[in-house]
């Protein structure tokens, strides 16, 4: 068999590629743009599935170095840290921090789940985080940075297990949230407050705030100042993870600290009203993602999913299950039981079983058919997009470090 290795170097211009394949496919192939499914996700993909075709036919084994792609991994959960602006957690008021309490509980859930289904059938339990917290309330960025940590820990396969759940998530995000709320609201009756009962509904929504304009003005003093911020935080929080992990015998990834210290440094400018350059740092975390995501699904190994197979399907059918239970009785009652609540289902499932992008996506289509929610559009992008990445990083640690 030709085995061909790739320098890191050549990795990079291999992720570049892939996202740009991935691109093309998925305007291309409209399911997949309609269940967002991210376009560097669809390249790698592609890439793995050669990969795996050649090594099963005997023919060639293509790897590559890592290096970069821990790089941009790290850059990536970077910006997240740089999302949690304190002020505006507390302005969000009681809707967030509601919607923040039902996230941090269902990542328990859904580790627990996912470990007792692999040990019935009597794998290791480390996968069954694989198919848990790891790849449905994290998603595909998050399956790809602890995949080899699972893997460091024993659980051989962590990393395609990972990716796979998460794929699979971000499709069922998409399939379950609208017709969830849809019941919702037709069985409760709910009306947006915008929109008087027995008006008519979807009338005047050209407004709706699930419209953004993704263009911004900017210069490059902004973007050096914020790729300068970003290298501060990773260079601190790297030693910030090496103290925690002393401190409390758990492993903590070196993105933990570095998103810690791009929190603390975020508020600080915040108060002392220095500008932030925030669409910038935003920006830069788009980039990072993409080109991390497309490298971490190039590496894949697809040829160890044949043994873990039937284990996994039960696995995510039965998150799917427990998903929409949680959503439908708990999400729902503890949001108000309100029209907007019934939103913030279909938001939560999204983000819950795949990724922000999906829980914007189901919110989009429900409040088209049946009315605005600004609560919904507030709080959902806060808690899937930037609080729950911290509290998901710390439990998944501290789960790998008790099952290990």
């Amino acid at each position: 068999m030709l085995m061909i290795e790739l320098n890191m170097y050549h990795a990079v211009a291999l992720g570049a590629f892939l996202f740009w394949l991935g691109g093309v496919i998925t305007e291309r192939v409209t399911f997949l743009s309609r269940y967002c499914i991210p376009a560097p996700l669809v390249g790698g993909l592609c890439f793995s599935i050669l990969n795996c075709i050649l090594y099963s036919a005997g023919i060639a084994s293509i790897t590559f170095d890592g290096t970069l792609q821990t790089v941009f991994m790290i850059l990536f959960f970077t910006t997240v840290g740089f999302t949690v602006s304190i002020p505006t957690l507390l302005k969000g008021g009681k809707a967030v921090m509601l919607c923040l309490i039902v996230s941090i509980v269902m990542i328990p859930l859904q580790n627990f789940l996912g470990g007792g289904v692999m040990e019935v059938f009597g794998c290791d339990p480390l996968l069954g985080i694989g198919c848990g917290s790891i790849a449905l309330i994290g998603g595909p960025g998050t399956a790809a940075a602890f995949g080899p940590d699972l893997e460091a820990a024993g659980a051989v396969g962590g990393s395609v297990v990972s990716i796979a759940a998460a794929t699979f998530g971000l499709v069922a995000g998409s399939l379950m949230g609208g017709p969830t709320a849809k019941r919702l609201i037709e069985k409760h009756d709910l009306y947006p407050e915008t929109v008087a009962v027995g008006g008519t509904q979807g009338v005047g929504l050209a407004t709706d705030v699930a419209s953004e304009d993704e263009r911004f003005i900017t210069d490059s003093p902004r973007f050096v100042k914020g790729f300068m911020l970003l290298l501060l935080a990773v260079g601190i929080g790297n030693q910030v993870s090496v103290w925690l992990t002393a401190l409390t015998d758990l492993t903590f990834p070196a993105y933990i600290g570095a998103m810690l210290v791009a929190v603390v440094v975020r508020n600080v400018m915040d108060g002392a009203h220095t500008e932030y350059p925030a669409e910038e740092i935003d920006t830069m975390g788009n980039m990072f993602l993409s080109i991390f995501l497309a490298m971490a699904l190039a590496g894949l190994k697809l040829w160890e999913l044949i043994d873990l197979a039937l284990p996994m399907i039960v696995c995510l059918v039965l998150q799917c299950i427990v998903m929409f239970l949680f959503s439908y009785f708990v999400v729902f009652n503890v949001m108000g039981r309100g029209y907007d609540a019934a939103v913030m289902t279909a938001g939560f499932i999204g983000f819950a079983m795949g990724a922000t992008s999906n829980a914007m996506a189901n919110m989009q289509v429900v409040t088209k058919k049946y009315g605005p929610s600004p609560v919904a559009y507030f709080a959902i992008p806060m808690v899937g997009g930037m609080f729950i990445d911290f509290f998901n990083a710390v439990l998944i640690s501290a789960n790998i470090s008790w099952w290990a």
